[in-house]
């Protein structure tokens, strides 16, 4: 099962996207993307790390996200991987289009061929106005078209506001 829960800053994602990949059953491996880059960015991540179960497997990969997939794909398996949006923004940052086109495709392949459950997070960027700068335009384009992407892919869609979580997608019974 891939499920792909959506949602902006402090929407409740996180917690929401926690409980699926808790309920599967199997060994939980977290997949963290994040780097730390400041003061807040630390405290978000002490946080976190603070909220999950010390039983959870933890892998901290920033870039090279298909890679870490591939190499625990297993129907026996169940991970989380947050979040897709950061994951973006540090290829963005590298500035170099061929790697960010490469991990891209490969991210993409390595969703479709796993075999255990998979809970993927990712912000919606999408619901605010045009950004007035190119980067920031190029962030919103790039994670709206990942989003579509992983959304195709996934069993279950589900976006999540004020902690409320509203399915967008659904397997058919």
């Amino acid at each position: 099962m891939k499920h792909l829960v959506l949602g902006g800053v402090r929407s409740g994602k996180s917690a929401f996207a926690q409980e699926q990949v808790a309920a599967s059953g199997k060994p939980v491996c977290y997949v963290a993307t994040s780097q730390v880059w400041d003061d807040d960015m630390a405290d978000r991540v002490r946080l976190h790390n603070e909220n999950r179960p010390q039983e959870w497997q933890l892998i901290e990969e920033p870039l090279a996200l298909a890679d870490v997939l591939n190499r625990i794909n297993s129907a026996d398996q169940a991970v989380i991987v947050e979040c897709f949006t950061l994951w973006l923004t540090n290829l963005l940052c590298l500035e170099d289009e061929t790697r960010l086109q490469q991990e891209k495709a490969a991210l993409l392949d390595a969703v479709e061929q796993f075999q255990g459950d998979l809970v993927l997070v990712s912000s919606e960027v999408g619901l605010g106005i045009m950004p007035m700068n190119a980067l920031a335009r190029r962030f919103g384009d790039e994670a709206g078209a990942m989003n579509q992407a992983l959304a195709k892919l996934s069993d279950r869609v589900t976006f999540v506001a004020a902690g409320l979580p509203m399915p967008l997608k659904s397997p058919p019974f």
